[in-house]
């Protein structure tokens, strides 16, 4: 049966040690090859992992879990924002509730600040001038949390890993002899991923098309292909819709003069 990890902390299911290190040692081992290809997961929360009944987790962002900086409207951030959401996680899967829960983005930043201290001038460097007037009052300062890397060197993850490759995982496997395990634990990926065909898009119609092409190709492989179903009632609508044009969305909740 399959649940996810919000459920899971909410439920009264009791929660050992060795619950709470597997499941961060796969988030982290899933992080640290995401960002091995430069790039960004963005949407790190519990409801998003889903969890099966041997406690392997498949991911499938909350306001809770967005870090600092991104709730500071920066446009500029790296992978510390991820490693936030798994770290507001963590800490949700030790204490069984939400660690930063407000009702708006200005109030989650009060929190944050509440617990943290305020942010230096230097760590508010990428933030837009509302969120610095707002909260000129840090430890969670984002060059200076750890990387996924370096997390899962930590000894509180060597439990975990043994867990996950002895009897979870997908990489090592038994003989009659005994477990062959995998020659990297937490594999990383390369090269990193090129995005400079983004460059060369021009049009929503381009972008289409390019995606049609690849789930075209990617179809030889699996055993249900995916198909566009050119006589669906739907078909012209989708041909011919466009993405909504920043005059055409909803005002954003978040607003810092």
């Amino acid at each position: 049966m399959q649940s996810d990890l919000h459920k899971i902390i909410v439920s009264p299911q009791p929660l050992s040690s060795d619950h709470v290190k597997v499941f961060l040692y796969q988030i982290l081992r899933g992080l640290k090859y995401l960002h091995s290809a430069g790039i960004l997961h963005r949407d790190i929360k519990p409801g998003n992992l889903l969890v099966n009944s041997n406690c392997v987790l498949k991911e499938v962002v909350t306001q809770y879990y967005r870090a600092p900086e991104i709730l500071m409207g920066s446009r500029h951030y790296s992978n510390a924002i991820d490693i936030w959401s798994v770290g507001c996680i963590f800490a949700e899967l030790l204490g069984r509730r939400i660690l930063f829960q407000a009702q708006s983005p200005i109030q989650q930043l009060d929190l944050i600040t509440d617990l943290l201290g305020t942010p230096s001038l230097e760590a508010m460097r990428t933030a837009c001038e509302g969120a610095k007037a707002h909260i000129l009052r840090g430890p969670h300062k984002q060059s200076k949390r750890i990387s996924a890397k370096d997390a899962l060197a930590h000894p509180y993850l060597d439990e975990g890993r043994l867990r996950y490759h002895t009897c979870m995982c997908k990489c090592c496997f038994s003989t009659s002899t005994g477990r062959v395990y995998t020659s990297d634990f937490e594999p990383v990926t390369n090269p990193k991923f090129d995005d400079t065909f983004e460059k060369n898009l021009s049009s929503v119609r381009q972008v289409k098309e390019i995606i049609h092409q690849f789930i075209l190709e990617q179809q030889k492989g699996n055993r249900v292909p995916l198909c566009i179903n050119p006589q669906s009632a739907a078909f012209k609508s989708f041909i011919s819709s466009t993405v909504a044009q920043p005059s055409e969305m909803p005002p954003s909740p978040l607003v810092w003069e």
